[in-house]
């Protein structure tokens, strides 16, 4: 094994994953790499000694040594890999890049949907076969990076496209908001404050039904007597007055059906409706009896859920975990 220069001993320790100790203002000669700008491609960097002094290189550009230390400290590459970069290949951890024409359309929707077919036939290349090695593995890892850069701009293009039918959208729930709401409150302050009368009415018609149904069953047992005297008599004045009487009994009858409390009239008419709903008595018998229902099964998962990224362990349920690439 070659003996390392003493010069290229953080660089060498770097690659080993031996970062430090690292003083701004204080290069190190070495290659590493770095982004000229936010989520950029990277770029070469070379730096060493000439004549005791410390020169650098960035993608092939000459630049301040101490300037650039502290943006490259952390990203040393092999010489090899150097070299294959200025040469003009592609780094060995990066998928290659995505093939879009120089032409690309003006508008950036149709823009993006061109580049994120670029990466799908990148992204069919690296899942065509298993990954065996680590280059592999990390050009998988920065193409989940580059896809998520699509997203991102995806997004934010949704959001500028949008945003003016949203405040379109609001400015006219604003302009209605009083007018639909306000009547309604009004609406049904209104009806609760009519509800006294319309449920006094209701007692007083369900006692009227009860006069009329013991006058009806009066009348019906007076008919039914009548009719059969008349039969035992063979007589027609008193066949025809239990007729009359049997009349008069199918009358109360009908008077002792019922008649809803209402106020109004036809098309703005207000009745006492039945509104149902449940009283809880016994909370958990009613779970117990409601436990099968998915909708129920859904929110127990996702207090459990919860729970469970908390760190807390409920009876029931233990906290499982599982590894996947994130």
């Amino acid at each position: 094994m070659s003996q390392v220069h003493p010069d290229y001993a953080y660089w060498s320790n770097a690659l080993a994953g031996n970062l430090g100790p690292i003083s701004d203002g204080d290069p190190q000669c070495g290659f590493y790499r770095r982004r000229l700008f936010k989520d950029g491609p990277f770029v070469p960097v070379a730096i060493w000694k000439q004549d005791g002094a410390f020169v650098a290189l960035v993608d092939g550009k000459s630049a301040d040594a101490a300037d650039i230390w502290t943006w490259v400290c952390d990203k040393p590459i092999t010489e090899a890999e150097y070299r294959k970069v200025t040469g003009g290949g592609e780094w060995s951890d990066e998928p290659r890049k995505a093939t879009v024409p120089s032409n690309m359309p003006a508008d950036p929707f149709e823009a993006l949907k061109i580049e994120f077919a670029a990466e799908q036939e990148v992204a069919a290349e690296l899942l065509a076969k298993p990954v065996t090695d680590q280059a592999h593995a990390d050009q998988i890892a920065v193409l989940t990076k580059r896809l998520s850069g699509i997203k991102s701009k995806a997004t934010n293009l949704h959001k500028v496209e949008k945003q003016p039918f949203l405040d379109g959208g609001r400015a006219v729930d604003d302009k209605f908001r009083d007018l639909k709401e306000e009547p309604d409150t009004l609406t049904k302050k209104l009806k609760r404050h009519i509800d006294p009368f319309l449920l006094e009415q209701q007692r007083m018609e369900q006692e009227r039904q009860r006069k009329a149904r013991e006058e009806a069953e009066r009348k019906q047992r007076e008919a039914d007597e009548a009719a059969a005297k008349a039969a035992a008599a063979n007589d027609d004045s008193a066949a025809k007055e239990a007729e009359r009487l049997a009349n008069e009994a199918a009358q109360a009858e009908r008077d002792a059906q019922s008649r809803n409390a209402a106020a109004g009239r036809t098309g703005a008419k207000v009745s006492l409706r039945t509104f149902v709903s449940a009283q809880i008595t016994d909370f958990d018998a009613l779970l117990m009896a409601l436990k099968d229902r998915q909708e129920i099964r859904e929110v127990v998962e996702s207090l459990a859920n919860r729970a469970a990224k908390s760190g807390v362990e409920l009876p029931g349920m233990k906290i499982a975990s599982e590894q996947r690439a994130a």
